[in-house]
């Protein structure tokens, strides 16, 4: 049983700019929920109440969102009694214990901060800036397969065989429709030689033994430590396998994703959904009568 979750959320940010210079980008809101909510919700839907935050500089926002606030809390309890459960819900949630990564050198770098807190017992990593949607949880779904193989699982998800280029691929011997036990790990591989279209998709259940891959793995571009290239490192001491996750997973991290993002959870939600509906049937309309092109 997976009982320990580590959530990576140092990286800059500048993607966002200027939105994030002094705020986390983890923190910005899909409506009225911050993307790091989202995240820490899954792992505790999976079962896992432990949770280990890599924050960095200017990411102490992060750390007062899931703390109580008394003097809010005081207030609500006397006007808005929703919120105020919702309030003290969001500070009970789990255990969450901060660390701050002191140089943002790579995902692999961040994952080693995690080492103490794991010990020898196995853990999910889940990105701060990925929300996945899913019947299941996706951390519960690759849990469910860690009991099952007891080694390291990551998810996977298929994209289009143009855009391999943009993503970490795996490659491997097929088990099951959606179970690959994994012989290649590579990032952002040339279209011609990409071993699959399976792209790794921000979710792990990691053993102990990464910490000693991270340890043996040199630094790559740009001076950062991959957590791929580690992965590909442990692959040489132990079998690696990946899940084709059932559910869809949403990229926080550019201003498009972003975008689209807001929009499909905004549909989803029962006091937006038909007049948000609407008002996107009436821009569509006045954009097609002016003749403007998608």
């Amino acid at each position: 049983m997976i009982k320990k979750a580590v959530i990576p959320a140092a990286g800059l940010g500048t993607r966002f700019l200027p939105a994030t210079k002094a705020q986390p980008k983890e923190m910005l809101p899909i409506i009225d929920t911050p993307t790091i909510q989202y995240v820490v919700q899954e792992a505790v839907d999976s079962g896992i109440e432990d949770i280990l935050i890599i924050s960095g500089k200017g990411k102490r926002a992060i750390e007062d969102h899931f703390d109580r606030n008394f003097e809010l809390e005081e207030r609500l309890q006397q006007k808005e009694e929703a919120l105020y459960q919702e309030m003290r819900r969001l500070s009970d949630m789990a255990n969450i214990y901060f660390i701050r990564q002191k140089e943002i050198v790579g995902l692999g770098d961040a994952i080693y901060y995690a080492r103490q807190h794991t010990g020898d017992e196995p853990f999910a990593v889940l990105l701060g800036d990925t929300v996945m949607t899913s019947v299941i949880p996706v951390t519960q779904q690759l849990a469910d397969l860690y009991d099952q193989y007891q080694s390291t699982i990551i998810a996977v998800e298929t994209v289009p065989a143009d855009k391999v280029n943009r993503y970490g691929i795996v490659g491997g011997h097929k088990l099951s429709d959606s179970i690959l036990q994994l012989n290649q790990l590579i990032e952002k591989p040339a279209i011609e030689t990409a071993p699959s279209n399976l792209a790794i998709a921000g979710r792990y259940i990691l053993t102990p033994g990464i910490f000693k891959a991270i340890e043996s793995t040199p630094k790559g571009k740009n001076n950062e430590l991959q957590l791929t290239d580690a992965l590909l490192n442990l692959l040489k001491r132990e079998q690696i396998y990946s899940h084709t996750i059932e559910g869809k997973r949403y990229d926080i991290g550019n201003k498009l994703d972003f975008l689209k993002t807001t929009v499909e959870f905004a549909l989803r939600r029962e006091e937006f959904a038909s007049p948000f509906f609407r008002f996107l049937q009436e821009i569509v309309a006045t954009h097609q009568s002016n003749g403007d092109k998608a």
